[in-house]
């Protein structure tokens, strides 16, 4: 096997890993292994159907006559982090929900998170392989290196707060019945925009806002995030999990 191969494969997975042990130590009551390789696994399976969804999408966001940056906003924001987003609630949704080891509402939120690391995976795998021509086994090491990296605190991080922001809202709905759909519309609409904005701002601005507004985006997620765990450890056997 060529050793780039193994040398993308590890580089592209170990982001995930990284933060995936990150998030486990913050479980006190740690689920099954066998369940969170599930999640895992199919968190990078749907890859493949977000990857097809988004190109069919972005075909018919080309035959629309609209502005660029029209064009721009819709891409990055429906097509992209929409899809993506919603393709992560939905591995929880229909495999986590009715799972019998889903007995605290902070479950939800890390499976979320679990789902969105084995997409984020596959995701960084796939960007380490896009062909960049003849390099010497330095230059592939530093360009492999630095991508997983730039990936682990940018993308790979992105997509852990914005699944989590959906799982905590996952989680509150289920002690709101009221307006329990109003609440996980809330929360994809709400990592939908966050993620977009940051997707949008890497791709599309330049100078120092380009670095400026993806920083405070992840810093926003990262208070949402870190203030729900805080409240969903204390609503263990508040909130009934069904």
């Amino acid at each position: 096997m060529d050793y780039t191969i193994i040398l993308y494969i590890f580089f592209g997975i170990l982001p995930s890993l990284t933060w995936l042990f990150y998030y486990l130590s913050k479980d006190l009551h740690p689920e099954p292994k066998r369940m969170i390789l599930k999640i895992f696994l199919w968190g990078a399976l749907i890859t493949v159907p977000v990857f097809f969804t988004q190109i069919g999408l972005a075909y018919l966001l080309g035959k629309i006559n609209l502005s660029p940056i029209a064009t721009s906003i819709i891409y990055w924001f429906l097509v992209i982090s929409f899809t993506e987003e919603i393709f992560k609630y939905l591995v929880v949704r229909l495999k986590v929900i009715s799972s019998p080891h889903l007995d605290e509402p902070l479950d939800i939120m890390l499976y979320m998170v679990v789902a969105a690391l084995g997409f984020a995976a596959l995701e960084n795998i796939l960007y380490l392989f896009a062909p960049v021509g003849q390099m010497s086994f330095d230059q592939l090491m530093n360009r492999t290196l630095i991508i997983a990296l730039v990936r682990f605190i940018g993308a790979t991080f992105l997509h852990t707060l914005c699944s989590a922001v959906i799982g905590y809202s996952l989680a509150i709905s289920f002690c709101e019945e009221n307006k329990k759909y109003i609440i996980i519309a809330v929360g994809i609409i709400t990592a939908t925009l966050l993620h977009g904005v940051y997707d949008f701002s890497i791709m599309t601005l330049d100078g120092y806002v380009k670095i400026l507004v993806p920083v405070i985006t992840i810093l926003t997620l990262a208070f949402l995030v870190f203030s729900g765990f805080a409240k969903l450890k204390k609503m263990k056997g508040i909130c009934k999990i069904k």
